[in-house]
């Protein structure tokens, strides 16, 4: 976690779900030492079961990403950490990095927006994810070999000694992300994070994504976190969804809920979301704020000019 500064609360907080696999309470998050600028993350208590897909939606810059950096262990050395982050039993903010070393990959693992970030361009695809099988002690050569086949197989790809064999420049976009979710995949974690895993990409392969998701889901229990700023990527997919929005959680509960009766900022994202045009959409403020009025009195009495909005 590089040297941010962590501050864990008692672990007396989570008592109330005992069978959850991960547990936030009061998670603040700040990257600034001034005392005037506004936490990036305020306050966020978050339950997630195991199994469970929860959507966090809300527009850029809003704290998604240093959400799911908390979980990790993975905030810059600027950040300062409150709160506690429990999963299963152990508070993930007293962790030293040897420690993490053993839970990254092993049993909390992420998607990132971009395979670019998680894959050597100068490796072989099926080498990287046997890697990460042997850094966590998978069996040997041979068996993990096959069981890097076997993932790949399972996430559809009909030629798996081709993809096994090329480098990631080889590789259409779509088939990058499958192979960074197979790398995310290969110890079956409990719990993967998903950070805006499809925004890049077209509608149909974004639909084929989903679907292997889900699969893997029913198969292996695995329990998701879905960071998106677009609602419609949830439908059929989310248990449950948080919405954030500048630091702090607006709303939560089914997304049908959610848009019975969507409060001005999920109006916002939704109107912005039919809006966006071009090959890499991405949500800002000035247009969420075009969106809805009132979304300043939905946020936070804070000013919203205090987070880092992209």
């Amino acid at each position: 976690m590089g040297d941010c500064v962590l501050i864990s609360a008692p672990s007396a907080l989570v008592t109330s779900h005992p069978r959850a696999l991960l547990q936030a309470r009061n998670l603040t998050v700040q990257y600034s030492a001034e005392p005037q600028s506004h936490p990036a993350l305020y306050q966020i208590n978050l339950d997630i079961q195991q199994g469970e897909v929860v959507g966090i939606l809300g527009e850029s810059g809003c704290g998604k990403t240093t959400l799911a950096l908390s979980i990790l262990g993975l905030l810059p050395a600027n950040a300062r950490a409150e709160g506690s982050i429990f999963f299963q039993g152990e508070d993930l903010l007293r962790n030293d990095e040897a420690h993490w070393n053993t839970i990254r990959g092993a049993k909390i693992s992420m998607i990132f927006q971009e395979p670019e970030l998680c894959l050597s361009p100068v490796m072989r695809v099926g080498d990287q994810i046997t890697e990460v099988l042997r850094a966590h002690g998978h069996g040997g050569r041979d068996q993990r070999k096959r069981e890097c086949r076997a993932l790949l197989a399972s996430l559809r790809f009909l030629d798996v000694n081709r993809v096994c064999n090329a480098y990631p420049c080889q590789l259409s976009g779509g088939e990058l992300h499958r192979v960074a979710i197979a790398q995310a995949l290969a110890c079956r974690p409990d719990l993967v994070i998903a950070d805006e895993t499809t925004r890049s990409l077209d509608v149909s392969i974004q639909a084929d994504i989903l679907n292997v998701l889900r699969g893997i889901k029913q198969k292996n229990g695995t329990a998701f976190i879905f960071i998106t700023h677009n609602p419609a990527l949830l439908v059929g997919f989310a248990d449950r969804v948080i919405a954030i929005g500048a630091g702090r959680i607006v709303e939560q509960g089914s997304l049908a809920s959610l848009l019975r009766s969507p409060n001005p900022y999920i109006r916002g994202l939704l109107g912005l979301s039919h809006r966006q045009r071009g090959p890499h959409p991405r949500p800002h403020l000035k247009d969420l704020q075009e969106s809805s009025t009132d979304l300043h009195e939905m946020v936070f009495d804070a000013e919203l000019n205090g987070c880092n909005y992209e």
